[in-house]
């Protein structure tokens, strides 16, 4: 299969996105985010980085665990990266 692009040319108006205020984008067919939407939100990011791990004894409430735990595999992965969204929010 050939991935190369149909057209090396953008359709895109470029300049007039740029002159765009925020208040000049439509978005009456975008549906509001609720809280609702966001319990039911993962956080995904790339590929893993090539930082290192610690290993850590960390104590968590057990319901906590195991609610995480019920989501199967990769659980403390995604405990990670729920921690790390929480770190960049708050730096």
């Amino acid at each position: 299969m050939n991935n190369e692009p149909t057209s090396s040319n953008s359709q895109t108006d470029w300049q007039r996105l740029d002159a765009m205020s925020d208040e000049d984008i439509d978005l009456s067919d975008c549906p509001e985010i609720t809280p609702e939407m966001f319990v039911k939100a993962v956080v995904r990011r790339g590929l893993p980085t090539t930082k290192t791990k610690a290993q850590v004894t960390l104590r968590i409430d057990s319901d906590v665990l195991e609610w995480f735990k019920s989501q199967g595999r990769g659980y403390q992965t995604q405990i990670n990266q729920l921690l790390r969204a929480y770190m960049e929010a708050h730096q």
